[in-house]
């Protein structure tokens, strides 16, 4: 029988050295763990949630002013390759227009990553689709 490993949840150096063996790059990781844009915004103009094929669920938070993303935060319910690419994602929309965010592709993130398991790639397109989402409720409302 093989045994099981518990990787204790506040030991980073196991987590990062498991996530490594997994084929996730240093980028990668370093956005899990830091999770820097990972929470709620209280003042948001919008708010919208998907749920992904696998069952990872995200809640994007927009801040927009003057047609531009001035902030954003991820709630994610999901996997490493989920929470990553959801950082990834605000890191290339932050300070742009509405229609620059739009143009926003799976391989843009891909590009920011570096490197993810390929059973995870799918972890992008949840980020991509559900900042669409938003963008497009977004402009409805507005208009």
């Amino acid at each position: 029988m093989d045994q099981t490993q518990v990787i204790d949840p506040n030991n980073t150096a196991e987590i990062h050295k498991m996530l490594a063996e997994s084929g996730y790059s240093e980028k990668a990781i370093d956005y899990f763990l830091q999770k820097p844009y990972m929470g709620d915004l209280p003042d948001a103009d919008q708010i919208s949630q998907m749920v992904g094929s696998c069952g990872d669920t995200m809640g994007i938070y927009l801040k927009v002013e003057a047609g531009v993303i001035q902030d954003a935060r991820y709630q994610v319910l999901g996997c490493p390759g989920a929470i990553a690419s959801a950082m990834a994602a605000v890191d290339l929309v932050k300070g742009k227009s509405i229609p620059e965010a739009r143009k926003l592709t799976d391989g843009d993130i891909f590009r920011l990553l570096e490197e993810i398991p390929p059973k995870k790639h799918h972890c992008i397109q949840l980020a991509v689709k559900t900042l669409q989402k938003a963008l497009d409720e977004y402009e409805h409302k507005v208009r």
